[in-house]
Formats: C-alpha cells, sequence, structure tokens
C-alpha cells in the first residue's frame, strides 16, 4: 500500500477533454503542485453521492485557499461514468473526474479491493490523499475500504 513519502506511480487513468476519453498518466495529473486526490468505491453510489463528493464540492474553493492547485476525484468505472456523475453532481470546474477503468492505478497504490459481494466487482477502497509534486504527503485511507470517516473533505482541509 502507498504511504506518506512514497511518489505516486505514473499508471495511466483516462479523463474527458472535449466530450472524448483521453487516457492520460497520473504523474500528469498529480505529479507536479499540491493535489488532493479522493477515490471512491463506485460512482452514483449513494455514500459517494449523498455524502463524500458534495463535501468535496462545497469545499473547493477552501481547499484552493490554501494552496491546493487540482482535486481530482478517482473511481474504477469508465470516462463516461465519472463525467457523467461530475454533471449530475454539478462539480463543474472545481476538479477533475478520474475514471481508472482497469484499476491500474488502484493496484499501483495497493487500494483495490474486491467487492463482488455487494455486486460491484474489483474497485478502488475509500480513500483521500494530498499529493506534493508527485509525492504523498498526507494519506487517509479509510478502515476496511468503504466507510466514509477518514477521507472526508473535512479531513482533508484538517491535513493541509
Amino acid at each position: 500500500m502507498i504511504e506518506v513519502g512514497d511518489r505516486i506511480p505514473g499508471s495511466e487513468v483516462r479523463v474527458m477533454r472535449d466530450g472524448t476519453p483521453v487516457t492520460v498518466s497520473m504523474h500528469e495529473l498529480a505529479g507536479s503542485g499540491r493535489v488532493v486526490l479522493f477515490a471512491v468505491p463506485g460512482a452514483f453510489t449513494p455514500g459517494c453521492s449523498q455524502r463524500h463528493l458534495p463535501g468535496f464540492v462545497a469545499q473547493a474553493a477552501e481547499m484552493s485557499a490554501k494552496g491546493v492547485d487540482r482535486i481530482l476525484c478517482l473511481s474504477v468505472n469508465d470516462a463516461y461514468v465519472m463525467d457523467a456523475w461530475g454533471q449530475a453532481q454539478a462539480v463543474g470546474d472545481t476538479m477533475v473526474m478520474v475514471a481508472d477503468p482497469a484499476a491500474a492505478f488502484t493496484r499501483d497504490i495497493g487500494m483495490d479491493i474486491d467487492v463482488s459481494g455487494l455486486g460491484l466487482g474489483l474497485r478502488s477502497q475509500r480513500y483521500a490523499m494530498v499529493i506534493e509534486d508527485g509525492v504523498v504527503v498526507a494519506f487517509m485511507p479509510e478502515e476496511g475500504g468503504l466507510t466514509i470517516a477518514a477521507s472526508t473533505s473535512q479531513c482533508v482541509l484538517a491535513a493541509l
């Protein structure tokens, strides 16, 4: 599992640009500046849609005021789903919705979880991290990977 002090891997993920999914490296998204990355088990799922993502949307300006250059929301979904979820949640330009469809980044940092018993298959555990110039400076994984306690926007603000 990734830890504070580790450099993030350059795993390939996808984002939407001008309505088209584009493959990018995590180094491109989070390799420079001060970045907040939070991951969710599934777009459009109740906890992610009602509690986790909305907090980051609501507190994006506060994070920016504390020196955050970018906020990334990552899930093991495709770019179309992440884009649609971002639109449904009115994220606008507050963050980048990052798709990790093959769970490449998620596996590379050791945060994959099999939640087939819940009908979701291989997903990302829920966590948040602060990354400075590609190095993890704060890491907030959830106990058991699915709860919403340690990785909230409030926890990230406290870590900034």
